[in-house]
């Protein structure tokens, strides 16, 4: 199956807003927003939160090359680093940006799920998310390794992307909040 340019484009300008949106619906909903910390010590958060915005500077800068920047056909041969291009970069593309842009919806809410009901598998649900998006960034982070392989313009700007947004996804998130987290 051959994925456009075009569709990803729209893909994204869809899902990425909706991350957005959930974030801000689900803290309409919750009385305590330092609750979402959990057990991170607030001396932590001063380090983390300008990471936030370093990791939403990211996903831009990855964004903006991989889909206006490069040519149709230098997206179409974006390639995983130990393998052939084949044509199918567009489909890896639309791939990787599903693996983090759909978790990134879902994370808040199953967080307040599980602090709402606390049930066993609650833990495995919140933490299973924010690794699908880790695996979605480093994804990201392997075509533009492929690209930087390939020497196309542009990759080292998305490596650099994702591995901003990289440091605020998988270690601030995935390893940092899970491992405080008062499960």
């Amino acid at each position: 199956m051959e994925v456009s340019r075009e569709f990803i484009r729209k893909s994204t300008f869809i899902a990425g807003p909706l991350v957005l949106i959930s974030y801000a619906f689900a803290l309409s909903r919750l009385d305590d927003w330092d609750s979402l910390w959990g057990g991170v010590p607030e001396t932590w958060i001063t380090y983390i939160v300008p990471f936030m915005f370093l990791a939403a500077i990211g996903y831009m800068m990855y964004w903006w090359v991989a889909l206006f920047k490069l040519d149709v056909a230098l997206l179409e041969s974006l390639r995983w680093p130990w393998s052939e291009s084949d044509g199918n970069g567009g489909m890896r593309l639309l791939l990787a940006y599903a693996l983090f842009l759909i978790p990134s919806m879902l994370w808040i809410d199953s967080t307040i799920f599980h602090m709402n009901n606390s049930y066993s598998w609650t833990p495995i649900l919140v933490i299973g998310i924010l690794a699908l998006a880790s695996v979605g960034n480093i994804m990201l982070g392997l075509l533009a390794y492929g690209a930087m392989q390939d020497g196309v313009d542009g990759s080292k700007i998305m490596l650099l992307g994702s591995v901003f947004l990289g440091i605020q996804v998988i270690l601030n998130d995935l390893i940092i909040w899970s491992a405080k987290f008062p499960w």
